[in-house]
């Protein structure tokens, strides 16, 4: 599984890739527990070795043998978190087999939904936290656009519902050929069926969405620049940085404004200043209200002499701040230290960090003032810095409010090459679960434009310097799932508790005959 994100990208293992531990399923306790808990190390472990691209933190003063361990510490923590939850659901699963297999009716069935169930269940929990990013459902991102548009329904939860009923479907028909009961041979031709016919459909079907025109309207058109500053992070925050940053920055503006665009957008932190600095810094300021162009730009937002927060910034034609956007999931050690109030200095030594970021909430307003003929229109937008991508209810919430189209802001100069690539297949999820184009800014790569069905109409090149022109349009459609949410996951708790409740009953009723 480990194989189907990026650098691979080889997503069509996802459907096979679990049959292993769901033969492990049967076996003892320990060893279908182990081999949750190993399969969840590979997964997650593999998928996630872009982390280790944070070391060698020298830049910022962390001796070389700290940051390696900071950079291990933190790889192996995120690998055994996701290794968790495959391990929970594993010692589950083993336990609802030693009840069910002993009933010769439906038995199968009721595993295979308890298991789909069970893990959109733990996946839901897992992404409530701080640490999420390898669901199942991005194994698929961004190539297997035909199921990526079952988005739409459930969000996540879909997509690793179908990929759960594929491997489910393919071991039961490898036990059945490997049968020696005759009687149940006769099963593997129907069920190959099977599972050939779910599989072609939900491709089909979501090959059929993904089809359907977008109908957008010359009206709803918005001409957008974007600035790729390419500031390595050696520097980024040193005064080499800064100059760099400010050069780059209003050299990109003032040449996507001769272009005439309607807006331009800036990367993450692009100039990591205050936002009380960047109000009197008067050669960018200058040119914005010289050209009269919108942006969108990468700053802080001083709370107090130790608080922060990560901040996009709308700024209108005349160089006015008009609407905020803080960055609401933060990256645990990196942009936060979490527990800090109760594990004191011991946790602080293993983050560089010498003041801490403070979280956004969910419910923010972003919106932009664009020039409409004679007089100046506010446009909600959807917003999201970074770490943010990962989380589908930060999209969904502001999508609900109204939010058009979607802007997306990133620095990814901290790790190796394969993340930008990882972050850019979880925005194409957001854009088609929303079905919203998307701009997406970044400092080094990878900057893009996504249309509702998940298509990169442009990709950024890694590590240069670079701007760029095109057209996005607003859109007022929401899907099914932005409307109703991830019902889908909420079906599963249902079954599951309706299942517990039922055994727990029968259980204590035969207890009492």
């Amino acid at each position: 599984m480990g194989l189907t994100v990026a650098p691979f990208n080889c997503y069509f293992l996802a459907y096979v890739a679990l049959i292993p531990l769901i033969f492990a399923l049967y076996q003892s306790f320990f060893t279908a527990t182990l081999a949750g808990f190993l399969w969840g190390c590979g997964y997650h472990g593999m998928a996630l070795f872009w982390i280790t691209g944070i070391h060698p933190m020298t830049w910022m003063g962390v001796p070389w043998l700290y940051s390696l361990l900071i950079a291990l510490i933190c790889w192996l923590f995120i690998t055994f978190w996701g290794a968790i939850l495959v391990t929970i659901w594993s010692a589950f699963i083993n336990f609802i087999i030693k009840i069910e297999y002993t009933r010769k009716c439906f038995s199968s069935w009721i595993i295979v939904l308890l298991g789909i169930s069970t893990w959109c269940i733990l996946e839901k929990f897992w992404s409530l936290g701080s640490l999420w990013w390898s669901s199942l459902a991005y194994t698929q991102s961004p190539y297997n656009l035909s199921i990526l548009q079952l988005l739409t329904i459930s969000g996540t939860t879909t997509i690793t519902a179908f990929i759960l009923l594929i491997n489910f479907l393919i071991f039961y028909a490898i036990n059945l050929y490997f049968n020696p009961i005759n009687q149940d041979k006769k099963y593997f031709v129907p069920l190959l069926f099977l599972t050939s016919f779910v599989f072609i459909s939900i491709h089909l079907f979501g090959w059929l969405i993904y089809n359907i025109p977008l109908q957008d309207s010359s009206n709803k058109a918005i001409k957008i620049g974007i600035i790729q500053g390419n500031i390595p992070n050696e520097i980024k925050l040193y005064d080499p940085g800064l100059e760099k940053a400010l050069i780059n920055y209003q050299k990109g503006y003032e040449k996507l404004a001769q272009d005439n665009v309607d807006l331009i957008i800036t990367p993450e932190t692009a100039l990591p200043f205050f936002n009380e600095d960047i109000e009197n810094n008067t050669s960018f300021y200058k040119i914005v209200k010289k050209n009269k162009i919108p942006v969108i730009l990468g700053a802080f937002k001083a709370l107090n002499s130790y608080d922060y927060t990560n901040s996009l910034f709308s700024i209108n034609k005349d160089g006015k701040v008009i609407s905020r956007y803080d960055k609401i999931k933060l990256v645990p050690l990196g942009e936060y230290i979490p527990f800090r109030q109760i594990l004191g200095d011991f946790i602080r030594r293993l983050s560089p960090l010498d003041t801490q970021l403070v979280a956004g909430n969910y419910n923010q307003n972003f919106s932009i003032a664009m020039k409409d003929e004679s007089k100046q229109v506010r446009l909600s937008v959807i917003v999201a810095i970074c770490y943010d991508s990962a989380f589908s209810e930060v999209f969904r919430q502001q999508a609900l409010k109204g939010g058009e189209f979607i802007i997306t802001a990133a620095n990814n100069a901290h790790y190796s090459n394969s993340m930008p690539l990882q972050h850019h297949a979880q925005d194409v999820m957001r854009a088609i679960e929303t079905g919203k184009w998307m701009a997406r800014a970044t400092n080094t790569g990878y900057s893009a434009i996504v249309n509702p069905r998940g298509d990169t109409i442009w990709l950024s090149n890694l590590n240069e310097y670079q701007t760029h022109i095109n057209t996005i349009y607003r859109r007022h459609q929401q899907t099914f799932y932005v409307l109703k949410g991830d019902w889908l996951n909420k079906l599963f708790i249902l079954i599951m508790t309706t299942y517990l409740f039922f055994r727990i009953t029968v259980n204590k009723f035969i207890h009492l005959q």
